[in-house]
């Protein structure tokens, strides 16, 4: 049994389920066991080793100011480290857990991207055994204070969408969300948050209410419309008493719950962001929307305008306003770069609160506080000086904080700090002169005991005559007199030796020694005093949470804003009309695309008698680009920024649903065509007459009849009881016939110039269908080789003209022929290369050629024509049927051989 420093460091690891411990020993924190071995393999640390009582313990460490980086780079991985922290008792040192860092309560990131902790809880015996009920989602930023609460009523899709939505990077499931492994795994794939278990108590109602109502105050509830929200309020509770449990230490900074409402925003299911590529490119050298628009100066307008794009809304009012500060910002070019120039000289103000209000802000972070709140009346004095923007939504942002309060904090830290503080809090040089008369008088004895003692040398030079005469100061040997090797026989009788080097010797004196012990004493005497002075100060900023934060949140909206603006003047994009039904688009083009390429404009009219576009013409022609950017647009006005297009006038859409190509997850037990009938199942539940669908291609993956009806239903449906506006890329040219039966289907097509084999694909989108995909033409310019693109051109020639086709390459050196019927949807016998009999005169036997001889079939080739006639082609995928007609062939040859 271990006992001394390992034993307690084993004792305390018992008391945590955290993964990994972290115990300070004196100035280092040290991890024993199989953690020092874990941690020594994960952050490359040198793995030494402790004994005790006989047995020895493998030991890493890191130096106390250090810790944090290590901390992070554990945490980010996704592990939850505990800190247990030194402190002196009568007789020496006692350590406990002071704190428990995790994934979703990690203060020290250094990325700009939200953090945020989540809860999910659904009501008990809520679950219809397919997942569905009632659920409530917490999601609370330890880093900025933000938190938000909602209930929904819905099933593992609808909770997994409001998860990608804010991106957790920690989750606690409640007790049923425990038990419901299909959701926990969907959790695991489709989030990268990490699953952290949480006391049971936490979430039963009464005590989460309590906790609620202690945290934000008793009528905050029945004020944000959540009092009858029961399971919003479990999960609120779970997450305020884990961060609480955890000891993170940043409950303060929560000041304010913030409900919001599924039905207020957008509806945006992952598979839809991950299609449009908001904030995640599906490929590594992928461009995503958010890269593209994002011309923020601050870490926090880069963080909301992320959180605009996965959560667009609806009200009218709110888009309105957005709208008019982005079209006073663009029209006010000077006044505009003048705010961006100021807010690059702001900091994460929301961050920099919740490190104040955690107690883990030094010195710097609170002069940078100081610098961001001397940012807020220079915008103020721009935005009134400009008249394009001192009556536009930017002054009304900007009046949002109390500018009063804020500029009495900024004097106060501008007051107290020096300019230059030290990275520590305990060493002194925090506190500027003038602002504590007991801190000026300990700094004037500080320094004048030091200014005695920078003149000691030359003194010292002169009385004795040495000329290689020195002072210096280290931890070990304190302030010393170091004299020369030359010279050691000039040195007097009051120098008391105390160490020799190579090259000279050191020494020290009485009067050296009680200066020094003079220092000491100021020393500490002054770190003692300015940090508690700084505490003081430290504690103002953090009772400012809220001030912080409504200031903080005003810098990133005016930076966000500008970001739009800076793009719509740079890119001539144009600010939509927002209109009570249809989407009206004239020249508009793909936001992310027309920074690669010359794009060619396309319009795209949608009204309530031509809600369903069915999209066809060539590969590679443009047809998911044109889609996609239909999707954009929408989502774009729908965050209240201006659009890629001459003009648009677009209704706002409850939700946006794409299906477009199908992720292989094959490795998640899921076929591509099971993927696919999933994303389309979703829609098919999801979608309302309000919302804008896109689908590119449907039924692809399986056999061309099955493919063909289930695109032919799902477009009846789409159109005769959701009537979304839709969208429907297609190769099926059959689906373009449905124009002429359901009145709301209307057709278009992307143009292609073909002349002769040439084809040039013209990416106009124009009225009618199309009956040509050029594929062959598509695998000539992928490098197809040309053997097989001519061949291929000779094969649809005679497709086309219902001719035989030849199958080149059978082992007999015959050549077989075949003609597909398109209307039968089965193969026709026909003339063998040779002017033998056709497949249909065989049929026929003797009765067609009665001075042949030949009264019947050889029995081999009766069994092929017996199989050919019985396969349903309609239920036969392509590759299933190729493979017959190899195996088929193979048999008719074998036959020939040993005829």
């Amino acid at each position: 049994m271990a006992e001394g420093i390992v034993g307690e460091f084993l004792a305390l690891k018992e008391e945590t389920d955290a993964d990994l411990l972290a115990m300070q020993c004196g100035d280092f924190y040290e991890f024993f066991g199989d953690d020092a071995e874990f941690v020594g393999e994960e952050l490359d640390l040198k793995i030494s080793e402790k004994s005790s009582h006989g047995s020895a313990y493998p030991m890493a460490g890191v130096p106390l100011t250090e810790l944090t980086p290590y901390l992070k780079a554990l945490v980010e991985r996704g592990y939850r480290v505990a800190v247990a922290d030194q402190y002196e008792v009568d007789g020496g040192h006692k350590r406990a857990i002071e704190r428990v860092v995790t994934p979703g309560t990690l203060l020290e990131t250094t990325d700009s991207d939200a953090r945020y902790l989540a809860a999910i809880v659904r009501e008990d015996g809520g679950n219809d055994g397919a997942g569905e009920g009632r659920y409530g989602l917490a999601f609370a930023d330890v880093t900025t204070g933000r938190f938000h609460a909602t209930e929904i009523s819905g099933d593992a899709e609808d909770v997994l969408t409001e998860c990608y939505r804010f991106a957790p990077a920690e989750i606690l499931p409640g007790p049923a969300v425990r038990t419901d492994d299909d959701l926990l795994e969907r959790l695991r794939e489709r989030t990268a948050g990490t699953l952290s278990l949480h006391t049971t108590d936490a979430f039963t109602p009464d005590t989460a209410r309590a906790t609620v109502d202690e945290q934000f105050g008793g009528a905050a509830l029945a004020s944000v419309g959540l009092d009858e929200a029961r399971e919003a309020i479990r999960a609120a509770g779970a997450v305020l008493d884990y961060v609480d449990a955890t000891g993170v230490g940043t409950l303060a900074s929560m000041t304010r719950l913030q409900p919001y409402h599924s039905g207020e925003g957008v509806a945006l299911d992952a598979t839809t962001q991950r299609n449009l590529e908001l904030v995640e490119p599906m490929g590594e050298a992928g461009r995503t929307l958010l890269d593209t628009i994002d011309h923020t100066v601050t870490s926090a307008g880069g963080r909301l305008l992320r959180e605009w794009l996965c959560r667009p809304i609806r009200a009218r009012a709110e888009l309105t306003r957005r709208a008019d500060g982005v079209e006073a910002l663009a029209a006010a070019a000077l006044a505009r770069e003048e705010l961006r120039e100021e807010l690059g000289g702001a900091y994460d103000v929301e961050r920099l609160s919740s490190k104040a209000v955690s107690g883990s802000a030094d010195a710097r972070d609170l002069l940078r506080v100081r610098d961001s709140l001397a940012v807020l009346p220079r915008l103020a004095d721009a935005v009134a000086g400009s008249p394009e923007l001192q009556n536009s939504p930017i002054a009304d942002v900007l009046a949002r904080p109390d500018r009063a309060a804020a500029e009495e904090l900024r004097g106060a830290l501008d007051d107290a700090l020096a300019e230059d503080p030290p990275g520590g809090v305990r060493e002194g040089g925090l506190i500027q002169q003038g602002y504590d008369n007991d801190l000026d008088e300990l700094i004037a004895g500080h320094e004048a005991a030091l200014d005695w003692i920078d003149g000691l040398a030359d003194r010292e030079k002169r009385r004795h005559s040495i000329t290689h005469l020195s002072t210096g100061r280290n931890k070990t040997d304190g302030y010393y007199i170091q004299v020369g090797n030359s010279e050691t026989d000039q040195v007097p009788e009051s120098y008391d030796q105390i160490k020799s080097l190579k090259n000279a010797n050191r020494y020290t004196t009485d009067e050296l020694e009680e200066r020094e012990r003079e220092v000491f004493r100021f020393e500490e005497r002054r770190g003692d005093l300015e940090y508690e002075l700084f505490c003081e100060l430290r504690g103002r900023v953090a009772d400012a949470a809220q001030l912080l934060q409504d200031v903080g949140r005003a810098l990133a909206e005016c930076d966000c804003l500008a970001s739009l603006a800076v793009h719509a003047v740079g890119h001539d994009w144009t600010r939509p009309e927002l209109v009570e039904s249809g989407l009206d688009i004239d020249g508009g083009r793909h936001p992310v695309v027309e920074q690669e390429v010359e794009f060619v404009p396309n319009d795209l009219e949608l009204t309530d008698d031509r809600a369903f576009l069915v999209v066809t013409g060539p590969n590679m022609s443009g047809k998911s680009t044109y889609m996609r950017q239909t999707a954009l647009i929408t989502l774009l006005a729908q965050i209240g920024s201006f659009v890629p297009a001459r003009s648009a006038r677009i209704a706002p859409v409850d939700g946006i649903y794409t299906r477009v190509g199908a992720l292989d997850e094959l490795a998640q037990g899921r076929s591509t065509f099971m993927v696919e009938m999933s994303e389309l199942a979703n829609i098919l539940h999801s979608a309302t007459d309000e919302s804008l669908v896109i689908l590119d291609e449907v039924g692809r993956g399986t056999a061309t009849y099955d493919g063909i009806s289930i695109a032919w239903a799902a477009t009846e449906y789409l159109h005769n009881e959701v009537r979304a506006k839709t969208l429907f890329a297609t190769h099926y040219h059959e689906l373009t016939g449905l124009a002429e039966h359901l009145d709301r289907v209307t057709n278009v097509h992307v143009a292609a110039d073909e002349r002769g084999d040439d084809v040039t694909f013209l990416r106009t989108v124009e009225e009618g269908p199309t009956d040509r995909s050029y594929g062959i033409h598509v695998a000539d310019l992928a490098g197809v080789p040309e053997p097989v693109v001519g061949r291929s051109r000779d094969v649809l020639a005679k497709l086309r003209a219902e001719k035989a086709i030849e199958a080149r390459g059978s082992s007999s050196g015959q050549s077989v022929q075949a003609v597909f019927d398109l209307d039968a949807g089965s193969f026709r016998g026909s003339a063998s290369a040779d002017g033998g009999r056709t497949t249909e005169d065989a049929t026929r036997g003797s009765e067609a050629d009665p001075d042949s001889g030949d009264d019947s079939l050889d029995p081999e080739a009766e069994s092929v024509l017996d199989a050919v006639q019985e396969t349903n082609i309609d239920e036969t995928s392509p590759v299933e049927l190729m493979s017959r007609v190899s195996a088929w062939q193979q048999q008719l040859d074998d036959t020939e051989e040993d005829g």
